[in-house]
């Protein structure tokens, strides 16, 4: 598989790995795994969250302001 990048994209990325001591290409790998992996985790998170939702698993709206309210408080 190739993959075409921007004159931009290319000049970053070899940057990128010059600072990392490593090559372009390993960079690159690295990259898709992480893709790869974090579409797997959300589809399994949303697939987890749909099954729930059948169940009637629902978290009521003053549970969920109040988690806000403590995770952002103003």
């Amino acid at each position: 598989m190739e993959v075409q990048l921007t004159t931009d994209q290319q000049s970053r990325l070899t940057l990128m790995a010059a600072a990392q001591g490593c090559e372009a290409q390993d960079l690159v790998r690295e990259a898709v795994e992480r893709l790869l992996s974090f579409d797997e985790w959300f589809s399994s998170e949303v697939d987890q969250g749909l099954a729930a939702a059948d169940r009637g698993d629902f978290v009521e709206h003053d549970d969920v302001r109040r988690r806000i309210e403590t995770r952002y408080p103003a």
